[in-house]
């Protein structure tokens, strides 16, 4: 695994143009000839568009395959890109809610989906005005690529946080203003774990709702985040601050209103969400559904 990973940094070092080949070697394999979890995304995008034409969908799962084998390029690239290609690369844009969320003294939760590439969303650490900000993760099983992949999540300044401990240090930590978590919010929960779940693309949805207990319990400030890529190899991301109805959120309601605000962007560009991941292997085991 070590020589593996060496041949990855060599390759990390390359420049996007000449990744972005091996992108395109990397759609042509996956598509036409494996045929990558073909069956998968296709049956996720028929259930999530019943209004679209056989062949609009096959249309979107070509680009969606594209798109995909760039997000591969570009978490290669991850490694040893710099915060200054990166900053050409990724517009954050919208930054006045983390000034804002400074001046009021109150802890930034960023939420997330897995639209690409969510993350090149890292160098934000480098330019707003909190101290810390922490990317929230799922531990890898496997030890050495568990460092790997924390090398990506810990560069320009960040302090990754492995998922079943931030709530934990949340609570532990003052709720000052200094403080932004980016959560992927869009992911599927353990089954162990299933027990909330929302109508979500047409679907009954199991829900992750850890960050709700933080939205009910403290006075933080939740905010979306847009992803929109605008051409190959260089995206957007924008910022919207998520308000409650009354003065403060109720039960589930920040998660709800997460998914509204995800769906929204995936009809936009549906080509450039993760359709290939199981998203809905647990949808039987919902204890509470609300639509």
């Amino acid at each position: 695994m070590k020589f593996l990973f060496k041949i990855i940094l060599l390759i990390s070092r390359l420049p996007l143009r000449i990744l972005y080949l091996f992108a395109d070697i990397i759609f042509f394999v996956s598509y036409y000839v494996v045929g990558y979890r073909k069956k998968v995304v296709t049956k996720n995008l028929k259930t999530a568009f019943p209004e679209k034409s056989n062949t609009e969908i096959k249309t979107i799962r070509r680009k969606f395959y594209k798109n995909f084998s760039d997000y591969m390029a570009e978490t290669i690239k991850s490694f040893t890109i710099s915060d200054r290609e990166l900053r050409v690369r990724m517009q954050h844009l919208n930054q006045d809610v983390f000034r804002q969320a400074k001046e009021e003294k109150k802890n930034v939760i960023l939420l997330a989906g897995h639209v690409f590439n969510w993350e090149w969303i890292t160098p934000l650490a480098t330019i707003i005005p909190q101290e810390s900000c922490h990317p929230v993760y799922r531990k890898v099983n496997n030890s050495f690529w568990e460092d790997k992949v924390k090398i990506i999540r810990n560069k320009f300044g960040n302090k990754a946080i492995e998922a079943k401990e931030v709530i934990r240090h949340i609570l532990r930590n003052p709720n000052d203003g200094n403080s932004v978590y980016m959560f992927v919010a869009d992911q599927t929960p353990h089954s162990s774990e299933v027990n909330f779940g929302i109508n979500f693309l047409n679907q009954p949805t199991p829900a992750f709702i850890g960050y709700d207990k933080l939205a009910t319990r403290m006075d933080m400030i939740f905010v979306y985040c847009e992803m929109k890529k605008v051409k190959r190899g260089f995206y957007q991301v924008n910022y919207y601050r998520i308000e409650a109805d009354g003065e403060k959120f109720q039960e589930f309601e920040v998660v709800k209103k997460f998914h509204k605000l995800l769906e929204n962007t995936i009809n936009k560009r549906p080509d450039n969400w993760l359709w290939s991941h199981r998203r809905w292997k647990y949808a039987h085991l919902i204890k509470t559904f609300e639509k």
